[in-house]
């Protein structure tokens, strides 16, 4: 059996994963893709445009697509993906999981921030971004551009990969332990099944908020970062009363109140406060690596949680220091040799309100 110890699989073990072929791939893996509790994915050239979303159920997604898809496209080179449309791609990466190790996606925090819907498919299937235990085969990703258009080619990350050998959720009273000696919340009646986040509509003088995404933009290439002008895709929220009514079918980015801590040989996801609130969706990207926010002499800034809100049917009224999530945290099977704040590219760490990487600085 690999990996007796439970937990999410840190770095190094999903090292041991692709040396033992239990990650697949005809091209070699690229610095950085994998993080220190998660591998990022690549698209392959093969994109199919599809009539709808889908999940297999008893069937491949091969068997789905032959009856579903409206056109393919070869992403070889770099092709526009249009907003309100649904496309299929073949990720790279192919698995041949032990029969002790499933897998969970997430999408990538810049994929978040851009209001790109990702889901990860597998064969026989009935749910997305879950991989079961001694999966084999081939997975691809459900992509719907929804605020913008993007212009993408192979290669390109757009979501991660998390393996398990069993998810090993930490309890509130782990996470008091955690905190006394890490300081992960600010406030102990933070810590109630989970951590509690709230969001920040208070700001000082002229700073904004947050942002709510334009309509009609150009099309964002999705390999030019630090490229894009703020004020073409983006219209700044202020806010002197401390709350923001969130309007139906737009996009916001926000940020949270508390700094989030992720310490050694921990992950995080964010997950939402109360379901069945139902007004809105926050937080497509919520995987926070090890090393995330946490204070140390090499990863330095303490980070705060960036806030992708989503309004559904009627106006809702958010109001500032509202709680509006939760952070999950996991224990890792081992300690990653290397934690967010470490890494070359870690994009975030430090953050405070910040869109995605391939905007200029505001």
């Amino acid at each position: 059996m690999l990996y007796k110890r439970k937990g999410a699989l840190p770095a190094q073990q999903i090292v041991s994963l692709y040396r033992r072929s239990c990650i697949k791939c005809a091209k070699s893996l690229v610095d950085r893709q994998i993080q220190p509790a998660s591998m990022d994915l690549r698209l392959s050239k093969k994109c199919w445009e599809v009539e709808a979303s889908f999940l297999p159920g008893h069937k491949t997604v091969k068997q789905k697509l032959s009856k579903l898809k409206k056109r393919a496209i070869d992403i070889s080179t770099f092709k526009t993906l249009t907003r309100g449309k649904i496309y299929i791609i073949e990720i790279q990466e192919e698995l041949s999981l032990p029969d002790n190790i499933s897998a969970i996606a997430n999408a990538k925090s810049s994929t978040g921030r851009l209001d790109i819907l990702t889901r990860l498919i597998s064969d026989n299937s009935s749910c997305f971004d879950r991989i079961s235990k001694g999966y084999k085969g081939k997975v691809y990703v459900e992509i719907a551009p929804i605020s913008f258009s993007i212009i993408i080619k192979e290669g390109i990350m757009l979501n991660q990969l998390r393996f398990h050998n069993e998810q090993k959720v930490i309890t509130d009273r782990q996470l008091e332990k955690l905190n006394s000696k890490f300081d992960i919340v600010e406030n102990a009646a933070q810590i109630d099944n989970g951590i509690t986040i709230s969001v920040n509509l208070k700001s000082k003088k002229d700073e904004p908020i947050g942002f709510r995404a334009k309509k009609n933009c150009p099309a964002i290439n999705l390999s030019k970062l630090n490229h894009y002008k703020v004020e073409t895709f983006w219209e700044k929220l202020f806010s002197k009363k401390g709350y923001v009514t969130l309007v139906p079918g737009a996009f916001y980015i926000l940020r949270s109140k508390e700094y989030v801590t992720i310490p050694p040989q921990t992950a995080a996801e964010m997950v939402p406060y109360e379901v069945r609130m139902g007004e809105f969706r926050v937080h497509y990207a919520g995987f926070f690596d090890p090393g995330f926010g946490f204070m140390n002499s090499i990863c330095g800034e303490r980070s705060k949680a960036v806030l992708e809100i989503r309004c559904h049917e009627t106006p809702f009224i958010l109001e500032d220091n509202q709680i509006i999530g939760k952070l999950i945290y996991e224990r890792l099977s081992g300690k990653p040799n290397s934690m967010y704040g470490e890494i070359i590219g870690s994009n975030y760490q430090g953050q405070t309100l910040k869109l995605s990487k391939h905007f200029e600085k505001w």
